[in-house]
């Protein structure tokens, strides 16, 4: 009973109450802060087109290389949590942000632009919220899903502040000194960090390794004084398969291969986000070129920001429900389908109280997609390979979110018509939430004809979507290991 009994009692002192409230405090400050600041963005897009005479494809690459290294940089972070910590990736994170928008405000060109607060401050913002979701992990056990609920509600009350303090600062003293501001805001990422002291895990005991052969370990100290393997064949082969092993353990390729709902879903949502990103980007200067003022234009994004606090934690709740069990997928086929559709209301008519119908309709699909991305994930692939499945999935869709919005902004730029921003959004999403939802009642129904006719099947996971069961972890058991979690 000693150093172990200790150690675990003093694990399970710091879980799920007194300090783990801060901390969760201070989550809930990080993902508005990460995941809540490119929703400010488009305030910004025509003033730095007025400032360095760019096109809207040009000027688009910024806010889209933020948001891409934002979603993809989840494996290097993942990384850099098992060496370091928790605390350390988050105020690194919180570092290389302000760095990156205290450098953005002295830029004199566009793609310098792309290197500071697109590369520096979007990989910051990946360290921070990831980071600051993976701590949760360790804090809470019996409470984990409700402190993840609540740090969600950070993105809705980022989303919802940043563009009106964005207006104001922008209105007041232009946008060099409010990302000099910005700088200094994202900069408070690492007070958040500071709160996160590491945690002594309950479970302690480890199982000792065998015992090394001799002949491995006189190699082993060979190698580590720098002198030449005595096998180079063999040291050649063992560099291919650590390679081969890391690779399938953060990017799940034999998952995509082989499980058809998997590969159904990623397909599915990385289409879908060539255009579920083009409003948020292209909105406020739509509304702008048509008339309406730039207070009001900053306005909407905030609008859907503020419904999203409401409506994400309903949607939640309500995908949870016996009725929707094995049928999630085709809830988040509908509320993609109802975001794509909700875009031909821009087309109509771009008057501030249609824009604002537009926004809360937009908002209330946005919810569904948001509560439900990775519910879906967990329904398709068992949860012991969930971690390195999400790793795959948010790489591809990070790619279509860095291409999506510079390639519409080419098409506006050639044809003058904002409008084409809307019909190119609506054509990616309807068309991702047709092949998801008819793929998805194809393969079920295909199961069905199997099990009808009493063929065996190798592995039914592979053919069918259904929903993983998981067993609730005991708070003796330790959490489990870093998960790239993002949040749209």
């Amino acid at each position: 009973m000693s150093q172990g009994g200790a150690a675990a009692r003093e694990a399970a002192k710091s879980q799920d109450q007194g300090w783990a409230w801060m901390v969760l405090l201070a989550a809930v400050l990080l993902q508005g802060m990460t995941l809540g600041f490119p929703s400010c963005i488009g305030v910004f897009f025509t003033d730095l087109q007025h400032e360095f005479q760019a096109s809207n494809s040009e000027t688009s690459w910024f806010p889209s290389i933020m948001v891409a290294v934002l979603h993809g940089g989840g494996p290097l972070c993942s990384v850099l949590v098992k060496r370091f910590g928790c605390r350390f990736a988050v105020m690194l994170g919180g570092l290389l942000s302000g760095v990156g928008m205290v450098s953005s405000s002295f830029c004199k060109s566009i793609s310098q632009l792309y290197l500071t607060a697109g590369l520096i401050t979007g990989l910051g913002s990946c360290f921070s919220f990831q980071a600051g979701v993976t701590v949760l992990g360790y804090y809470f056990v019996r409470w984990r899903t409700l402190a993840n609920a609540i740090a969600s509600t950070g993105v809705s009350l980022g989303f919802t502040l940043w563009p009106l303090l964005s207006q104001y600062l922008l209105d007041e003293m232009g946008w060099r000194n409010t990302f000099l501001i910005f700088g200094g805001i994202l900069l408070n990422c690492c007070v958040c960090g500071a709160i996160m002291r590491p945690v002594q895990l309950a479970s302690v005991n480890q199982s000792p390794k065998p015992a090394e052969e001799p002949g491995k370990r006189a190699e082993g100290a060979q190698l580590s004084n720098g002198a030449s393997s005595p096998h180079p064949e063999l040291q050649q082969q063992t560099r291919r398969t650590a390679c081969f092993q890391m690779l399938q353990k953060y990017l799940a390729f034999d998952i995509f291969c082989q499980n058809k709902g998997y590969q159904i879903y990623t397909i599915g949502v990385t289409w879908m986000m060539m255009g579920f990103a083009l409003p948020h980007v292209y909105l406020v200067p739509y509304a702008i070129q048509n008339g309406v003022e730039e207070r009001r234009a900053a306005l909407l994004i905030s609008i859907i920001g503020f419904i999203n606090i409401f409506i994400r934690p309903l949607t939640g709740l309500l995908s949870g429900h016996r009725v929707f069990t094995g049928r999630r997928i085709y809830l988040f086929s509908l509320a993609v389908l109802l975001c794509g559709l909700s875009n031909f209301i821009c087309v109509i008519s771009a008057e501030f109280s249609v824009l604002i119908i537009y926004c809360v309709i937009l908002s209330i699909a946005m919810s569904g997609i948001g509560a439900l991305t990775f519910q879906v994930l967990m329904d398709v692939v068992e949860m012991d390979r969930f971690s390195s499945a999400l790793g795959l999935f948010t790489i591809l869709e990070s790619i279509t979110l860095l291409i999506g919005p510079p390639l519409t902004g080419l098409l506006v730029d050639i044809t003058s018509d904002f409008h084409y921003v809307f019909y190119n959004s609506s054509f990616f999403l309807i068309s991702a939430a047709l092949f998801m939802g008819l793929s998805f009642f194809a393969l079920e129904k295909k199961t069905k004809l199997k099990e009808a006719s009493k063929v065996p099947l190798d592995n039914p996971s592979r053919y069918q979507y259904n929903e993983m069961p998981t067993e609730p972890q005991s708070e003796s058991q330790s959490p489990p290991a870093v998960v790239y979690i993002t949040s749209i």
